[in-house]
């Protein structure tokens, strides 16, 4: 895994399989963005037998090949979607290609599993929508921040045991390194990444609907900016919001690609979540100047101050929930319902924001 490279952010871990061999065949299509490898890594070690791989570029498809040598290339998408075996469709598109490749996955009987952002637009989530009620599909989505992060995956137990009470607001802090040279030509085209609300800040408010309990929010003020980047002048370098949930809990998040070069890793993700009988912080992939491993875990709550390193101990016990839910139909991974109002949300506060960038001030 690439420390400094967020785009190649590519967890693995110890198999856990959920399944027997050749009990859960999946494929991949899509190489745009390396979440990709994270996505098959987590499936393939919960059991899952990962079959084919397409993309138009064969320079990806060969890269995926070496790290996946039992994978074969299929020749076009249609030879993945008309298989019968492939159960799951897993993808990593270009953020506004997601929803349309998602609707044909699903037309095909398959479920599918997309890479952050899941949609670009209100429109897209609506023809997704329906389509997932018609087929009874999945449309699951790698929010990779909590799903994929040990501490995160820690602090949802802690939650859901009541170690800290009742969540009462969560802060999430979302820095990115942009490394602008290795970044493909659509990072940078507002229409095709979807703008950075919509974009990592997905994670955030993922993340706080999780923690909270929350079935929906109310997006009560958003901003973008950008500061640094006049090169790229469709880029947002710098986004924040307020939320707050249906039971009163409330969110602010801020995300950017600010991280210093400095820093050890690509950035220094970290959540606050507060509840009435304690706090907990995470400081996901580095404690600066401290340790550069990571997940780490800290709280207060009335027994005392504590800390646990969990990097290892945890796993992802996510990959393996899903592959069950497709064998089930069941929703023990993430409800869809879950999925859609995250991606409303940040939607709206991606539509409804003011933006700052200081030539528009003007």
């Amino acid at each position: 895994m690439n420390r400094k490279n967020g785009m190649m952010y590519a967890p693995t871990h110890e198999a856990r399989p959920v399944v027997g061999p050749g009990e859960f065949t999946f494929a991949a299509i899509a190489l745009d963005h390396g979440h990709i490898y994270g996505m098959c890594n987590g499936l393939v070690e919960a059991g899952a037998v990962l079959k084919w791989v397409y993309d138009p570029d064969e320079a990806k498809v060969k890269a995926f090949t070496a790290v996946y040598p039992g994978v074969r290339a299929a020749r076009n998408a249609e030879e993945i979607l008309e298989d019968p075996e492939v159960r799951l469709v897993a993808a990593a598109a270009v953020p506004s290609e997601r929803a349309g490749l998602g609707l044909r996955v699903m037309a095909h009987g398959k479920d599918y599993f997309t890479d952050k952002t899941p949609f670009t637009s209100l429109a897209q989530l609506a023809d997704v929508r329906i389509q997932a009620a018609e087929t009874k599909r999945k449309y699951m989505t790698y929010f990779s921040e909590r799903l994929h992060v040990e501490s995160a995956v820690y602090a949802g137990h802690m939650v859901e045991q009541g170690a800290i009470g009742r969540v009462i607001q969560v802060i999430g802090m979302g820095p990115h390194r942009l490394n602008a040279a290795s970044r493909p030509e659509w990072f940078f085209k507002r229409e095709n990444y979807g703008g950075i609300l919509c974009d990592i800040g997905s994670h955030q408010i993922e993340q706080f609907l999780f923690y909270a309990g929350c079935r929906d929010a109310k997006v009560l003020h958003s901003k973008v900016a950008n500061y640094n980047n006049a090169a790229y002048p469709e880029l947002e370098d710098f986004g924040d919001a307020t939320l707050v949930g249906d039971n009163g809990a409330t969110q602010y998040f801020r995300v950017d690609w600010f991280t210093p070069e400095g820093l050890g890793t690509w950035g220094d993700g970290r959540t606050i979540i507060m509840g009435t009988e304690g706090y907990i912080e995470l400081r996901k992939y580095s404690d600066i100047a401290r340790s550069d491993a990571r997940d780490h875990v800290y709280w207060v709550d009335g027994q005392g101050e504590h800390y646990e390193h969990v990097a290892g101990k945890v796993g992802y016990p996510f990959f393996g929930e899903l592959i069950l839910d497709c064998l089930q139909r069941s929703e023990l991974a993430m409800t869809q319902e879950h999925v859609f109002k995250a991606a409303e949300l940040c939607l709206i506060a991606q539509a409804e924001a003011m933006n700052l960038t200081p030539e528009t001030l003007k």
